[in-house]
């Protein structure tokens, strides 16, 4: 069993890269199923940060460490589906996952004390497994930004939120997330290009996967 989280900004193209190794996993003969966080339509907490991140609920949005909360008390609550893909896969691919909200949380407040007590509240309190590689996608700022902005043209019902909107946010969370690989929060990590094919960033990670499992 390996669970592999994908990160990086909002645009980065998580979503491609997550397909692209569930494709490449299962053709392998692997048993593959996937995950997103946050869980919108399956947690009362992912639409509850949904909503306040389009600004329907107050100034929830105004506090970090309440949306921190939030976004953390969604995966508490997907823990049995998660519990239930880890048992019956052999790989369980999650776009995004504990370092995004460690990574955004820090982003807005620059507070290092963050790290800890959300690794403690999600790994420790909530005992949410560790993924065995967490795999983050390097995308420039301006091509994330031109990517999301892409998306909402593309799908009237996709509104970018309050953090998609927020260049200076995202530039920021890229930091945090460069600090995060580079301290291996959580357990391994490994850096891809978002400038890449899609392909070879998955031949990348399968690499990486393949000299994990040696």
């Amino acid at each position: 069993m390996m669970i592999i989280a994908i990160e990086g900004i909002d645009g980065a193209g998580k979503n491609t890269l997550t397909t692209q190794l569930h494709d490449q996993l299962t053709a392998a003969g692997k048993t593959v199923t996937r995950l997103g966080f946050p869980n919108y339509g399956a947690t009362l907490f992912a639409d509850l940060a949904d909503d306040a991140l389009h600004g329907r609920l107050g100034d929830t949005a105004d506090s970090a460490w309440a949306m921190a909360l939030l976004f953390a008390l969604d995966r508490r609550d997907s823990s049995g589906a998660l519990a239930s893909a880890v048992d019956s896969h052999d790989v369980v691919l999650l776009d995004r996952y504990v370092a995004s909200n460690v990574a955004y949380t820090l982003a807005r407040t620059m507070d290092s004390t963050i790290i800890g007590w959300l690794e403690e509240l999600e790994f420790g309190r909530f005992e949410l497994p560790r993924p065995q590689l967490t795999v983050y996608l390097e995308a420039p700022v301006e091509l994330a930004a031109q990517r999301a902005a892409g998306r909402e043209v593309a799908d009237a019902a996709r509104t970018r939120d309050r953090y998609e909107r927020d260049a200076d946010l995202q530039s920021r969370t890229a930091a945090a997330y460069r600090q995060l690989a580079d301290a291996q929060f959580g357990g391994p990590w490994i850096k891809v290009a978002a400038q890449e094919s899609t392909a070879d960033s998955a031949r990348k990670v399968l690499a990486a996967v393949a000299e994990m499992n040696r």
